[in-house]
């Protein structure tokens, strides 16, 4: 499946984040936790566990919320800044569950196969 967002921001949320959160509670902390506008990116927010991810974003007229969980492993993201800006690469490998920080680290043929 592809989704196109025409954003050059990404963010990846500091904390885990209670999963009963629409997507108007997730707008909600984007503003008052990441200090951005919901409009201008999209945000990657993870469960306590870390096999579950929501990702908010804006498209032309309303917001989008993709809903993705790993049938095993957990996705690489760890408590840590308050923002934690990715590229659309990045994003990619955090959604295949692979270690996205590492990759982003090597230059490695292994990049083109994703």
């Amino acid at each position: 499946m592809k989704i196109y967002l025409d954003t050059g921001k990404i963010y990846i949320a500091s904390k885990a984040t209670d999963f009963r959160k629409s997507l108007d509670g997730l707008c909600a902390l984007v503003v008052e936790e990441i200090k951005e506008n919901p409009t201008e990116g999209m945000y990657v927010f993870y469960n306590k566990n870390g096999n579950r991810v929501k990702i908010i974003g804006y498209h032309k007229n309303g917001f989008v919320m993709v809903y993705k969980r790993l049938d095993r492993g957990k996705f690489f993201v760890k408590p840590g800044e308050i923002k934690i800006q990715i590229n659309r690469q990045q994003l990619n490998w955090l959604l295949l569950g692979v270690d996205w920080k590492l990759l982003s680290n090597k230059k490695s043929e292994f990049n083109t196969y994703l």
